[in-house]
């Protein structure tokens, strides 16, 4: 998916002070120093209006996991808001309401995400809060928290997975797509056996290993003075002391060869089929080209899988497309789900048939112009803001840790731009074309006999 979100001339109007931008250079200006523990600040001024963001990326997802233990990525984004030494549980939240503002975090296969929006003058406090449980979290986690917090995770699963229409999905994908050994094999949630089998040694580790100062980046976004936001993250980061370095060992790449058939009944109402490739991963020179060709087969009602579909045979209620460019792979995903009294194997047909037939003459100029006006438009319009997810300081750590410069907006945007339609032709033939792909079918219990025929 695109990394940024826009809206033409209106929001250009709306960037002045924000971002400069000119006919050919869209800029977030940005300060950056690092504190002799190994913590990376990257700071933004935006002075439209008196709201500040802080946004922490821990370099640890759950990518950093083993088989056996999964889901600890995860689990410490609860644990984080559990109290630390000198801020009580509940304190954290209580205390950022009482000053008007807000926070929340998430975990990938790649990073944990931790923010804080809210008014220019909270900016001390949420300087404080985030120190304190980086620096002294570790004494306040207890069997009792940890208990606590597995069980939500635990019930987390639940909700999301087990007992979510088709919420077991990309699990099973996943194990398909990617072997035992490779660090994208689990979903990010874990396993309801690795996480009842966590131990507090085990989550003391964890943190102490990739909880430090040195492997993580703070960006603070907003109606900020830079030597200020500076002085502050000396005063309560900087004697926090240095982790052990964390060191990767990339995966081999993973490559299917031949064609993957899987069944899965659960409790749905209507089958639904999922064909998932091996691609490319985030920035790498097809992740763009692979985005516009999600969006000319699925992106919107105009896109040529709807059209099919959706409207002309009525055969599906809904269809989607996305190219999915992490830190160390990419797949490529499209689902649709069967409207009643269709298998999923009308559905295939017609899936494959796109497939080749965009692969045989590629798409007009106008799906790609479209596709890439698309993008541009989301792109522009994140930038309205300094928080939250996707908001500049979210992007700021974004850019920082993919392709190690802060401010790669404009080259970001580039990309998009230069999507022609042979690009297109030739990343369906090369990625999507050919048996090496997992074709998952979910069908209502009892009813095998829907799903895609092998």
């Amino acid at each position: 998916m695109p990394r940024l979100a826009c809206a033409g001339a209106v929001v250009l109007g709306l960037l002045a002070g924000t971002a400069r931008l000119s006919a050919q250079t869209l800029r977030v200006p940005y300060t950056t120093f690092t504190l002799p523990n190994g913590l990376q600040v990257l700071l933004h001024e935006d002075h439209s209006v008196p709201v500040v963001a802080v946004n922490t990326w821990y370099h640890v997802g759950s990518s950093d996991e083993r088989a056996g233990r999964t889901g600890f990525a995860h689990l410490f984004e609860h644990i984080m808001f559990m109290g630390s030494a000198h801020v009580p549980t509940g304190e954290f939240d209580r205390l950022l309401e009482a000053a008007g503002a807000d926070n929340n975090g998430s975990t990938t296969e790649d990073r944990t995400n931790y923010y804080e929006d809210g008014p220019a003058n909270a900016l001390p406090l949420m300087l404080y809060l985030d120190s304190d449980r980086l620096g002294f979290l570790l004494p306040e986690i207890t069997a009792d928290k940890v208990d606590i917090q597995r069980g939500v995770v635990q019930n987390e699963r639940r909700q999301s997975y087990e007992n979510r229409p088709y919420g077991l999905a990309q699990e099973n994908i996943l194990q398909r797509l990617y072997p035992p050994t490779h660090p994208y094999h689990w979903p990010v949630i874990g396993s309801m056996q690795d996480l009842q089998a966590a131990t507090l040694e085990d989550v003391r580790r964890f943190f102490q290993t990739y909880y430090t100062p040195n492997n993580a980046t703070v960006a603070i976004a907003g109606d900020i003075s830079p030597r200020d936001a500076r002085a502050l993250v000396e005063r309560y980061f900087g004697d926090i002391q240095r982790g052990p370095a964390v060191t990767r060992t990339p995966p081999p790449a993973v490559h299917l060869t031949d064609g993957i058939a899987a069944l899965l009944e659960d409790r749905v109402q209507l089958p639904r089929v999922y064909d998932a490739w091996h691609t490319v991963k985030a920035f790498a020179d097809d992740d763009a080209v692979l985005d516009v060709v999600a969006n000319v087969l699925a992106g919107g009602r105009s896109s040529r899988l709807y059209r099919r579909l959706v409207y002309e045979l009525q055969i599906a209620t809904d269809v989607a497309a996305f190219q999915d460019g992490s830190r160390i792979d990419g797949k490529f995903e499209i689902f649709a789900t069967a409207r009643p009294g269709h298998e999923l194997g009308e559905l295939q047909r017609v899936i494959d048939e796109e497939v080749e037939k965009l692969a045989d003459e590629g798409p007009t100029g106008r799906e790609v112009e479209r596709a890439r006006n698309t993008f541009e438009a989301q792109f522009l319009s994140r930038m309205e803001r300094v928080g939250g997810f996707g908001g500049k300081a979210d992007q700021l750590n974004f850019y920082n840790y993919f392709v190690g410069s802060p401010d790669y907006f404009q080259k970001d945007l580039d990309r998009y731009g230069r999507v022609a339609a042979a690009g297109v032709r030739r990343a369906v033939k090369t990625y999507l074309t050919g048996a090496h792909r997992v074709v998952l079918s979910v069908v209502p219990q009892g009813k095998p006999e829907l799903g895609v025929k092998p």
